[in-house]
């Protein structure tokens, strides 16, 4: 689903950059351009990606145990 128009960033492209290790909303910024137009997006981009990071952090945690 398209989650900024204005840049064409999709919610894959968000979760992507959190498991390629983006932490902040300014590195997922910096990667796509999210939010640099209209800034519309940027509520709903921002939850996308905090859920993302949570599961890309629980997924690490699990690798490490195993």
């Amino acid at each position: 689903m398209y989650v900024c128009i204005c840049k064409g960033v999709t919610d894959r492209d968000i979760v992507a950059a959190a498991e390629q290790g983006a932490t902040r909303m300014s590195q997922l910024k910096e990667c796509t351009g999210l939010g640099s137009q209209c800034g519309k997006c940027a509520r709903d981009a921002k939850a996308i990606f905090n859920e993302a990071k949570q599961t890309a952090a629980q997924m690490s945690h699990l690798f490490s145990a195993a």
